[in-house]
This record gives C-alpha cells, structure tokens and sequence, in this order.
C-alpha cells in the first residue's frame, strides 16, 4: 500500500500519526498471512482467511482517507 508514493511522504506520515503507522503495520502484518494463507504456507480455515482479507480491506480503506486527508496539510 502507498507503494506509489514518495516514500519518504509515507515514513513522515508514520512519524507525525501514531494511529497511521499502527495501521499501516498491522495491514503489511495482514497482507503477509493472507498471501502465505493463500499458497498454503499458513493453514487457516476459510472462515479465518475471509475474516483476514475484511479486516486488510477495511485498514486500507481507513488509511486511504487518512492519506487523502493529510495531503492537504502539511507534516510536522
């Protein structure tokens, strides 16, 4: 996520937003065990890897507007 952005933007943004970077963190956490669920390499039901893939998506959606919220302010 943010792949495309400047990176230095993203690590400013994690520096200046506690809640960004637990979010942040806890979404790359998530996208690790939903891709190792999906070649097999962590055994997980599917009613667990559904529920992993909601949480993933619904981080992504709130950091996202987080994103587009702080693009027109300025970073301390």
């Amino acid at each position: 996520m943010f792949e495309d952005q400047q990176r230095d933007v993203v690590e400013a943004l994690m520096k200046a937003d506690a809640e960004f970077r637990r979010l942040y963190q806890r979404h790359k956490e998530l996208n690790s065990k939903v891709d190792n669920a999906e070649i097999g390499v962590l055994p997980v039901d599917d009613m667990t890897l559904t529920s992993m893939k909601k949480e993933k998506l619904h981080i992504k959606e709130r950091l996202q507007t987080m994103w587009d919220h702080r693009q027109n302010q300025p970073i301390h």
